[in-house]
């Protein structure tokens, strides 16, 4: 089982002080069948007036934090160290209308519906109804179209931003690992089939023969797919166009991004600001 230690730190810079701020933060690895928590620990400076953990309403771990003194700096760092091995995906699945049929399940049924940055739209509908022909078995259908995002979208940095429209990236087939998944949530729920954000990190290898740059790392975002009540979720990562197993570490999954944000907060003040934010994940061992 693999074993990764994780650093990702956040750092804001205020162009005037802000007075008063609430954070809420998803930046501790979740504990679930196959992976691993070792150690997880967060500081902050500021330290914090006050500070809570507790599960979301997804379950995932939620850091909340309040500051109540006037600041113009404010940095985040999460270290953890998780153990990562996802189980291979069923040999067999049923006909993907079967998980259709139970898209009205307890555990899936928020996943199924539009969110405002993941509408249900006639065009990424179309793009994913080829790889579910009748009787199709579910994964084999979303193996399928996870490959084709793959092929048919280009990974391009600085094209898109958080709020380009799905619309947009369907046109131009260009964006990075959160237009992807948006791309084949939209999809998956248009043809009536749940399935959930999720956000974490991947593993990334330097160019051969250059050193790994300390905190080039990024966030990184896919998909879990409803197979049905017996067999639950698949994982797969379209940006890479293949199932997650044991190079991915996840954090949390919701709706969309707005649900499983790293850093999100309300402020009184503050003006403009600067953000950095610099990840680690490397092989324990290798840091």
């Amino acid at each position: 089982m693999p074993t990764y230690w994780l650093r990702h730190r956040t750092a804001y810079e205020y162009q005037y002080p802000v007075d008063l701020a609430s954070h809420l933060l998803h930046l501790r690895p979740r504990e679930m069948p196959g992976q691993r928590v070792v150690s997880t620990r967060i500081t902050c400076l500021p330290a914090p007036d006050h500070h809570t953990e507790a599960p979301d309403h997804f379950g995932n771990p939620a850091t909340r934090l309040f500051l109540a003194a006037p600041h113009t700096a404010f940095e985040v760092t999460a270290e953890s160290l998780v153990e990562v091995s996802f189980d291979a995906p069923p040999a067999e699945t049923p006909p993907w209308e079967a998980a259709r049929s139970a898209a009205h399940d307890a555990e899936a049924a928020e996943f199924i519906l539009p969110t405002s940055s993941i509408p249900l739209l006639p065009v990424t509908r179309d793009y994913a109804a080829p790889s579910f022909p009748r009787g199709r078995p579910v994964l084999l259908g979303l193996m399928d179209l996870n490959a084709r995002i793959r092929r048919d979208f280009t990974f391009q940095a600085g094209v898109t931003s958080i709020t380009t429209p799905i619309a947009e990236v369907m046109r131009t087939r260009r964006g990075v690992c959160q237009d992807f998944t948006q791309v084949m949530l939209s999809a998956l729920r248009g043809l009536g089939l749940p399935a959930r954000y999720v956000s974490g990190y991947v593993r990334t290898r330097p160019p051969q023969g250059e050193p790994r740059r300390r905190g080039a790392d990024q966030s990184h975002a896919w998909v879990q797919a409803w197979l049905g009540p017996r067999l639950g979720w698949a994982q797969l990562d379209p940006t890479n166009g293949i199932v997650v197993r044991d190079e991915h570490v996840l954090l949390a999954w919701g709706r969309d991004f707005s649900d499983v944000s790293p850093l999100r907060g309300v402020l009184l003040g503050g003006g403009a600001h600067s953000l950095t934010v610099n990840v680690d994940l490397v092989p324990e061992g290798e840091n």
